[in-house]
């Protein structure tokens, strides 16, 4: 790239020389970005303490809803059938503390049921619901 130096005939050069200030902007961008902290991606959470004296006092009440690979609902050992299972959950509601609900259907159980029956709990408004035995599936394709 040519540069021009003015005109031989002794006038002044009115074109000002940017490399200088080009070299000092790039360092002092480069020391900004040194300077950055770097980006931290955690959320500060205040988690409750444990409490000294734990109360034990309660076990806490469980029901447990087993399908079949007959195709029967089982709470808690009992075969019921879908009223028996929407007047249970209702029952449970009405508890001062609400038992936890636990699902575990069995490996070659009905997945139309299996649907069904979760749409029964979700409509029934339970809250406290968990799946249980889920580790039996932990290699795909094998039952039990």
């Amino acid at each position: 790239m040519a540069m021009s130096g003015g005109k031989d005939d002794g006038s002044p050069m009115m074109e000002m020389n940017t490399t200088p200030l080009i070299d000092v902007m790039l360092v002092l961008l480069i020391m900004f970005i040194i300077t950055i902290p770097v980006a931290t991606h955690s959320v500060d959470i205040d988690l409750p303490t444990p409490s000294p004296n734990p109360t034990n006092d309660v076990d806490p009440v469980k029901n447990k809803i087993v399908l079949t690979q007959n195709g029967e609902i089982l709470w808690n050992g009992e075969a019921i059938n879908q009223n028996q299972l929407v007047a249970n959950l209702q029952q449970t509601l009405t508890f001062a503390v609400e038992p936890e609900l636990q699902f575990e259907p069995e490996p070659v159980a009905s997945y139309d049921l299996s649907a069904k029956v979760l749409n029964i709990i979700k409509g029934s408004g339970v809250t406290k619901f968990g799946f249980v035995g889920n580790e039996q599936y932990r290699t795909f394709g094998k039952a039990g």
